[in-house]
């Protein structure tokens, strides 16, 4: 065993035992919440910071995973779970014909087609009642009265998401990823064929949030359009986990879970009663001041700038110490 992966080992560990550890519900269903993030931001991570297709509809495959769970149950009286394990194939299969359409377009113009077709769906969802219950939303019944499965369930779609992308990364394919995100034009005539290691991206990225999204439906016992299609919710919080932890990093969009989902809930419950309770409105704010200064100080993330963090935390202390 190399000194490397020791660290990993026990963070495995810790995070195995941290139900043990931690018995406050409300501190796991945060973490709960912090591993879909995770998820979403790693599949997120993989379509644009590895292959350079920026994509601001995310929520799209995330709406669609959850409300094929949801549907599962009220409308085909299956177990939600069979809809979780469905969820991902038909946000895959949505994004391929996502792929088909929007890989005609590079650039903004890719982004602004996901950021459409995200809002289509929303519409959609919201529109067609007779499948979707409209505004009033799906309601279900969750299958366990403890937390501690879906801990140990989000635990496990975290690490399959991470090690399957980390994987990805290290073959055939995740060459192509980086050649297109460098330079399409140059990956093509080279031979690659750029809209098939696109759509392979678009695939994989789709059915982990698709994933994702149907463990919400799971999870949360509820769902609505303005919920698990939001713009700024789900899509624009991809981006930001991405950014804020390191873009074409494996483990960046987790560190950046855990950063946005921190700041999100100790500004949500105003410093945990600590504070006036206008600060509970002032989590954009933060969030915008926070990706200014990672733009600024940190581009590559928390984890892709690690080293430059650290050697300025000790160029301060011997300063510090120095007077």
């Amino acid at each position: 065993m190399e000194k490397k992966h020791i660290p990993y080992i026990i963070l495995g560990l810790l995070a195995v035992a941290f139900p043990f550890l931690v018995t406050s519900d409300y501190y796991l269903h945060l973490v709960i919440i912090t591993l879909m993030w995770v998820v979403i931001g790693s599949a997120w991570n993989l379509l644009a910071g590895y292959t350079g297709q920026v994509s601001f509809g995310h929520a799209m495959f995330f709406g669609i995973g959850a409300y094929t769970a949801g549907i599962f149950v009220t409308k085909l009286e299956i177990s939600a779970w069979w809809g979780m394990a469905f969820g991902g194939i038909v946000a895959m299969l949505i994004g391929l014909f996502v792929g088909w359409v929007c890989f005609r377009l590079r650039g903004p113009y890719f982004a602004l087609a996901t950021l459409a077709g995200g809002e289509i769906f929303r519409l959609i969802a919201t529109n067609w009642e007779s499948l979707t219950d409209g505004m009033v939303g799906i309601l279900t019944i969750q299958t366990f009265r403890s937390k501690l499965p879906y801990y140990y369930m989000a635990l496990a779609l975290a690490f399959m998401c991470i090690v399957v992308i980390h994987l990805i990364m290290k073959s055939k394919w995740g060459y192509y990823f980086v050649s297109i995100r460098e330079d399409q034009d140059a990956a093509e005539s080279l031979g690659i064929n750029t809209t098939l290691y696109k759509n392979i991206s678009l695939l994989v990225s789709s059915f982990f949030t698709g994933m994702a999204g149907a463990f919400y439906m799971n999870y949360m016992g509820f769902i609505d359009p303005h919920v698990v299609f939001s713009l700024h919710y789900i899509s624009i919080m991809a981006i930001l986990v991405g950014i804020v932890g390191g873009v074409a990093t494996i483990m960046g969009p987790a560190v950046g879970a855990f950063i946005m989902v921190g700041l999100q809930e100790t500004f949500r419950s105003a410093f945990f009663g600590l504070a006036p309770s206008w600060t509970s409105e002032a989590h954009a704010l933060v969030f915008g001041l926070l990706v200014i200064f990672v733009i600024l100080f940190l581009p590559n993330g928390v984890v892709g700038d690690w080293l430059k963090i650290k050697r300025n935390v000790f160029r301060v202390r011997a300063s510090s110490e120095r007077y």
